[in-house]
């Protein structure tokens, strides 16, 4: 397969830039730096005020971000403004949550650009996953515990909104599953009909590493129920598996704790 020939002296180029779980401190440097560069800035809805707040006052700011839970969508891929400013000549840096590449739609919006002809490069960032997984103390691995780790959807791309977790999660090791909160108890008795114990540990983090952390920690019976008694708000990450036992507690995790059901 070819390279691709870009003429830079038409067309801006956009980046697809990782930002992290939420902490503003918690963006690469690279990130950093082209968001207080930035032209213009097309940003997910969930992304941090404070992350925002780093990019120059002159830069223009485009909200493009889609929310399972009622705010905008649109239907493309990308957003129509990313490439339309782009070809105006104008650099992008289109900011999205976590890791572009991991349930960020990255792949899809790299699709996009590509068959727009237009320049564009992928800075990773921290994923949520590893985000909630340090600020909660979890340790996604352990020797002990487990050997692998699976990072799932609980939403399916399309369709009824099963992701058939029975048939793309293994019943051993950890699972973290992103957008969880909305379909816990669905999620939960998914993984206990594939073959996990009822009495498996399972947490759910909410706003991972930002000042309003909550962590709730039960069992895959149970979590559901802890979850809607906290009244946690989106965004969230279930962690499930032996791992969540070994939860390790420090002055360093942010905000409540609350642990049920496992002692």
């Amino acid at each position: 397969m070819s390279a691709r020939v870009f003429n830079r002296g038409l067309r801006g180029k956009v980046w697809l830039v990782g930002a992290g779980p939420g902490d503003p401190e918690l963006l690469t440097v690279r990130a950093l730096r082209l968001l207080q560069s930035a032209e213009v800035v097309a940003y997910d809805e969930l992304i941090s005020p404070e992350i925002l707040a780093l990019a120059p006052k002159s830069a223009e700011m485009i909200p493009v971000g889609r929310r399972a839970r009622g705010c905008r969508h649109h239907e493309e891929r990308i957003h129509p403004l990313v490439i339309e400013r782009a070809l105006e000549g104008r650099d992008v840096v289109r900011l999205k949550g976590g890791d572009p590449f991991v349930f960020g739609r990255g792949g899809e919006e790299a699709e996009e650009l590509a068959a727009a002809n237009v320049p564009f490069a992928v800075v990773p960032g921290i994923s949520a996953a590893l985000g909630a997984a340090a600020a909660s103390g979890i340790p996604l691995t352990h020797r002990d515990e487990a050997a692998s780790v699976t990072f799932a959807t609980a939403h399916a791309s399309r369709g009824d909104g099963d992701p058939k977790l029975s048939v793309t999660v293994p019943i051993t090791g950890t699972v973290v599953l992103y957008m969880g909160l909305g379909r816990i108890a669905e999620t939960a008795t998914s993984l206990v009909e594939s073959g996990r114990s009822p009495s498996t540990p399972a947490a759910i983090i909410a706003s991972a590493t930002r000042p309003n952390q909550r962590i709730v920690i039960a069992t895959l019976d149970t979590i559901a129920a802890a979850a809607a008694g906290a009244a946690l708000e989106a965004p969230a990450l279930l962690i499930v598996g032996e791992v969540v036992a070994r939860a390790v507690k420090s002055p360093e995790i942010l905000g409540e704790f609350t642990q049920s059901a496992l002692g």
